[in-house]
């Protein structure tokens, strides 16, 4: 078996870029609802990229759900005795927000300072053509057999996103390669084995049947903005760190950020010092964050002087990737509802949840994943985890309970993703299509030694 080379991949990368450019250029954003509007832009990505599978000789085929854009199954039967990989991606892009903050357009890629600057450039067009770029690399032909599943709306959630537990049959496969990650920092080749959970809380109290002058009967009044503000404040301690009873923190051992990098990922204030104690990956990925996403109250232009009859707050809850989400909303409800602030009891509602993943990394496609991400970037490849959630992830790991589900890309913890100038390095691109190509051999070879045991 001869594993495709980085000379047999770079040479690949020219028309990779401009494939590249012609699906950046395609303003494919998803929204909820699938409006008509949005339709023409996503099925001419959709076609976009069937045209390269099918150019490949992929055996293809598409899923119609309702209200939702169509998604490509794709298949290259395998070799006998070889492994399946399930290849995922999605042509679906966000907003590009404030125009006026894009230092280039952001349907249009620019290629400068050794990256392609663009909206979908990142997340997750590159990673497409990761895909395609690694089959190309081995002539159409790998040592595994592909099952490709690429969808058109994962950045707003649709009925893709549960379907996979309805049809197992359809996502059978050995390993799944999930092209939606990448490297925690440019030159780190970095394996994502953990996704947080997720749940949604609302808190809502009401006092009075209408605003009340606060000179006639402020301070006997109860101000339900002030009731609100005091439950909202036992969610934390005085580091905080978060304190709800039931909710899951352990030590993380992967690698993480330095303080200096999330620093200025998160663009902190100057002087503004992190909230919570521990390390920043237990307090990013392997342990709560209680967010106050939104808030109803009267605004502060044009306010009068009266006590607040009610108030309502939605709070985002992130869970360790292990945790049940369904639990963890339901102590955090129970949390609420054993507070009386003042004495005024407070109406809680649960929301959405959604399941978080830690992978398995013992088996033997995390091995031949592992070496292959090393050899590619030459350096050690790092496991990391997200507090971001995919709930595919969880569905296609249901439909494929024994899969191996590998989390990579092309891009970076610095590729300003559903943000102006999203980019992807041009560097990290062609390392992570080698990495996946390298990846088909080092796993299909794993399959040969074993059948080779006595």
């Amino acid at each position: 078996m001869n594993i495709p080379t980085r000379e047999d991949v770079a040479t690949l990368l020219p028309q990779l870029k401009a494939d590249l450019a012609r699906l950046v250029a395609i303003p494919s954003i998803s929204v909820l609802g699938y409006p008509e509007h949005t339709r023409p832009a996503l099925i001419e990505a959709h076609d976009v990229v069937v045209e390269h599978l099918r150019d490949l000789g992929v055996e293809l085929d598409t899923l119609e759900l309702p209200d939702t854009a169509p998604v490509i199954l794709g298949e290259i039967p395998a070799p006998e005795g070889a492994p399946t990989v399930l290849l995922y991606g999605h042509y679906d892009v966000v907003p590009v927000g404030d125009e006026s903050k894009w230092e280039s357009p952001p349907f249009e890629a620019t290629e400068r300072d050794g990256a392609i600057y663009g909206r979908g450039a990142a997340d997750s067009k590159s990673n497409i053509l990761m895909h395609v770029g690694a089959l190309r690399a081995w002539g159409g032909t790998p040592p595994v057999g592909i099952k490709i599943v690429i969808e058109g709306q994962e950045e707003t959630g649709s009925a893709f996103s549960t379907f996979p537990p309805t049809r197992p049959e359809l996502f059978d496969c050995d390993a799944m390669v999930v092209g939606d990650m990448g490297s925690i920092r440019p030159g780190v080749p970095t394996l994502t084995i953990g996704l947080r959970g997720m749940g949604v809380v609302t808190v809502q109290v009401r006092t009075l049947a209408g605003p009340k002058h606060s000179g006639q009967f402020g301070g006997a009044a109860p101000d339900a903005l002030l009731i609100l503000i005091h439950a909202l404040a036992s969610l934390h301690d005085e580091h905080g760190d978060v304190v709800v009873p039931g909710l899951r923190r352990v030590e993380w051992t992967g690698a993480s950020f330095s303080d200096e990098e999330f620093r200025e990922l998160a663009e902190i204030e100057p002087g503004m010092p992190f909230f919570g104690t521990g390390g920043l990956g237990e307090r990013l990925w392997s342990g709560p964050a209680l967010t106050v996403t939104g808030i109803d109250v009267l605004p502060v232009d044009g306010a009068v002087n009266a006590v607040v009859p009610t108030a309502r707050a939605k709070i985002s809850m992130r869970v360790h990737p292990e945790q049940d989400p369904t639990e963890a909303q339901a102590a955090l409800v129970q949390h609420f509802e054993g507070l009386r602030p003042f004495g005024i009891p407070l109406e809680v509602e649960a929301a959405e949840t959604g399941k978080g993943f830690f992978a398995e990394t013992s088996g033997a496609a995390y091995d031949a994943a592992r070496d292959a991400l090393a050899s590619a970037w030459g350096a050690d490849t790092v496991f990391v985890a997200t507090g971001g959630s995919i709930p595919l992830v969880s569905a296609l790991s249901e439909a494929a309970p024994d899969a191996e589900i590998l989390l990579l890309g092309t891009t970076d913890g610095f590729a300003n993703i559903h943000a102006p100038n999203e980019r992807v390095i041009l560097d990290e691109f062609e390392k992570a299509v080698l990495a996946e190509a390298e990846f088909f051999g080092r796993y299909a070879a794993s399959f040969e030694t074993r059948e080779e045991r006595p």
